[in-house]
């Protein structure tokens, strides 16, 4: 998708400071509104807008869980794998989702309320 920010990222026309795993199917990058004092992004490089648009096949099923596996990695990495953290994927306007290019945020390293706060009010 031309026009996509996480697309831009993941092709290096756009640069991401302090990336935190890269392979050749996946990155993951900070969050550039943090609302905990580790929080990461985990996309796939391949454009899919939305769980929404995540194929109902084996391929989806991959790319659901690799996205879970990379973030169970860097909560280890980054040392909050103990005390707990969040997973969460946005999905729609009423979900919250502000980029539409499907990503797993990583939220930690600090109590986290049960409600998670809007990035922009």
């Amino acid at each position: 998708m031309e026009k996509c920010v996480f697309c831009k990222i993941a092709n290096k026309e756009i640069s991401s400071e302090n990336i935190e795993y890269e392979d050749k199917t996946v990155i993951a990058f900070p969050d550039m509104h943090p609302i905990a004092p580790v929080h990461i992004l985990i996309i796939p490089k391949k454009h899919i807008a939305s769980i929404n648009d995540l194929p109902e096949n084996e391929e989806g099923e991959k790319i659901a869980g690799k996205l879970i596996m990379i973030a169970k990695k860097l909560a280890k990495k980054k040392g909050i794998d103990k005390d707990g953290y969040k997973l969460l994927f946005r999905t729609g306007k009423y979900g919250g989702q502000e980029v539409p290019h499907i990503h797993l945020h990583l939220i930690g390293g600090a109590p986290l309320s049960e409600d998670i706060k809007p990035i922009y009010s």
